[in-house]
């Protein structure tokens, strides 16, 4: 994970829990907000929580200065990594999480570490982070971290889990595999590269997918993508049709598309990367967009309806229109490039995206928390807007 630069944001608050509607919490946050409206009636407005909820002051402090991955997970709640303040649950009702709203938890919960750059959740509805220092494994009740002496070494921790429930890990030292006890290594074959350049740590794997077929994909650094269906790697470079051997991000579209995100090199420094989709047989780059090569793309995300969204460092989102034609030129992406907030997003790094099951998009950037409104992307602080969701 690269982070880019941003405006400074006060540092978060490390609640662990905060009930949005909570009296107590109320009136703490008044001390420092001015914007509740007095109830005409104080004995009515406590005993209604709507109205009560109305009363309270809305908590515009950031939910974090960068927020590096998203989930939803089977029971409705949104999960938030970020960078130095654990990771972040929002429940949309409290019946969802007795008596929470929004709780961040961090080491002293038992989390491996504060940095939490993955998040999935396995077939028993166990929840995953990863970290820079392993990945801890929440029940619902008890975190469990599992760093070196379990198997798992290596920062940058990325997971998977696959179709078979077999949960997969991605690290700076490479590949692992979870046996149900510890991390196993998983050795990828190294390929042929006529002229070696990485960015951060050779052989980093910097995302894992699984496809509709059931193949496994690794993105990884200086040594391009690698498929493993199993039994056999295929390996494509920067010689097949990638924007350089660096892939930071992989997703597959509604039709099979395979689409990388690559990165530049900094070793030595070459001003590469971009945008490029493998359709099963050939490579698509987008050489005439701006933003889209020759540059940093650290998060492509297909959406259900067909739709792929494309972050580009310091041009904007593209959004890709299935039903346009394809063409290197452009025509089937759209550029959104306005933030509630630029003063947070000037460098524009979209960190993570998320489609959750009402539709609503989320997108961590380097800044912070937003939600795509059709037209542009609105900050969401730890007072919202939520919308449930």
């Amino acid at each position: 994970m690269t982070l880019l630069p941003c405006s400074k944001i006060p540092a978060v608050m490390h609640h662990r829990t905060l009930t949005i509607a909570s009296p107590l919490i109320a009136f703490a946050l008044s001390m420092a907000s001015c914007s509740a409206q007095t109830p005409s009636s104080p004995a009515d407005a406590r005993n209604d929580p709507a109205a009560e909820q109305a009363l309270a002051p809305v908590d515009t402090a950031q939910l974090s200065a960068y927020i590096v991955a998203a989930l939803e997970d089977s029971k409705g709640n949104l999960w938030f990594g970020t960078v130095g303040d654990g990771v972040i649950r929002y429940s949309p009702t409290p019946s969802v999480v007795p008596g929470e709203r929004l709780s961040y938890f961090t080491t002293e919960d038992g989390l491996a570490d504060m940095v939490s750059s993955s998040i999935v959740e396995d077939q028993q509805g166990n929840i995953w982070i990863g970290s820079h220092d392993g990945a801890t494994r929440f029940d619902g009740t008890t975190f469990t971290a599992f760093k070196t002496p379990e198997g798992l070494h290596g920062p940058g921790c990325v997971l998977l889990v696959d179709r078979n429930g077999d949960l997969w890990a991605g690290t700076n030292d490479g590949a692992f595999r979870f046996d149900g006890t510890r991390f196993q290594p998983f050795d990828i074959p190294v390929p042929t590269i006529k002229e070696p350049s990485h960015k951060w740590v050779k052989g980093k794997v910097w995302e894992i997918i699984e496809d509709s077929k059931g193949n496994i994909w690794f993105g990884r650094d200086g040594y391009g993508a690698c498929r493993y269906d199993g039994k056999t790697f295929t390996h494509f470079t920067q010689d097949d049709g990638l924007c350089s051997n660096n892939v930071a991000s992989i997703t597959e579209d509604v039709n099979g598309n395979i689409w990388f995100g690559s990165i530049t090199s900094d070793f030595p420094p070459i001003k590469e990367g971009g945008l490029s989709r493998y359709d099963g047989t050939s490579f698509t780059r987008f050489e005439d967009v701006k933003g889209l090569t020759a540059n940093d793309i650290y998060t492509v995300y297909a959406l259900r309806s067909g739709q792929v969204w494309v972050g580009a460092v310091g041009v904007g989102a593209y959004r890709y229109d299935p039903s346009t034609a394809l063409k290197t030129d452009g025509s089937a992406f759209t550029l959104f490039d306005r933030t509630e907030r630029p003063e947070l997003t000037r460098y524009f790094g979209v960190q993570a995206v998320l489609e959750d099951t009402q539709g609503t998009l989320w997108f961590g950037f380097s800044g912070g928390l937003f939600r795509f409104n059709g037209t542009l992307f609105e900050n969401v602080t730890r007072g919202g807007p939520w919308g449930d969701h």
